[in-house]
Parts: C-alpha cells; structure tokens; sequence
C-alpha cells in the first residue's frame, strides 16, 4: 500500500472543501426559505386568531341579544 502523494491528498482536500462550500451555500438557501415560511404562518396564525376571535364575540353577542329576548317573554 502506498501513501497518498500530497498531491493527491491537496486534490482531495480540495473537492472536499468545494463540496463543502455547495453544502453551506445550499443549506443558506434552504434556512432562508424557512424562515420565510415561519414569518407567513406566524402571520397567517395572527389571522386567523383574529377572525376566531371576531368570530367568538358575534356568537357572544347573540347568545346575550337571544336571552334577552327570551327574558322579556
């Protein structure tokens, strides 16, 4: 068995490094469009809390508006 010449090792090390720089590049890539993500369901969550909520106080309000009717009867 012979040893790598250090050629051969720096040529290694050298694609490897490459591979590793596509890796962050791509990974960079990805986070970015998940954080793009979170902040369109974070807002999308607001929404709809909001709507459910507007939602709850309607039905509130009617139940209040409906037992006042039936307690003037």
């Amino acid at each position: 068995m012979t040893r790598p010449s250090l050629h051969e090792e720096f040529n290694r090390l050298e694609t490897r490094l490459h591979e590793l720089i596509i890796l962050c590049s791509q990974l960079r890539l990805e986070n970015q469009s998940l954080k793009d993500q979170q902040g369109t369901l974070v807002e999308e969550r607001a929404n709809l809390i909001k709507k459910n909520e507007m939602a709850r106080s309607k039905v509130e309000q009617m139940i209040t508006r409906l037992k006042s009717m039936e307690a003037a009867q």
